[in-house]
């Protein structure tokens, strides 16, 4: 199987965004200094409204990439999605479309 880099991630994205998916399993939580669960179910992805996070959050709500080879990326499948999940120091996400 073919690496899984932020490129792949960025071409998955631009191949698929009017039925690209998101599913937030954590997020960073400034309260407590540290990463939280927050599994939640998928949803579409809806744009992110601040222009000058597009290069962190690829205008993706809910989604965070940190950049310098901290991001992990994984392939993901299950009965009704395929996609990609993303892994690093301000959470995980899966982006993903319906089968």
């Amino acid at each position: 199987m073919k690496k899984i880099t932020l490129s792949t991630v960025k071409s998955f994205v631009n191949k698929n965004r009017q039925n690209l998916l998101i599913s937030v399993e954590s997020r960073f939580d400034g309260m407590t200094d540290c990463v939280q669960s927050c599994k939640s179910s998928f949803d579409f992805a809806k744009e992110q409204p601040k222009e000058w996070l597009k290069k962190d959050t690829l205008n993706i709500d809910g989604a965070w990439f940190v950049g310098n080879s901290r991001d992990y990326f994984y392939a993901y499948e299950n009965d009704n999605f395929q996609g990609i999940e993303v892994s690093n120091s301000c959470g995980s996400f899966i982006l993903a479309i319906a089968k």
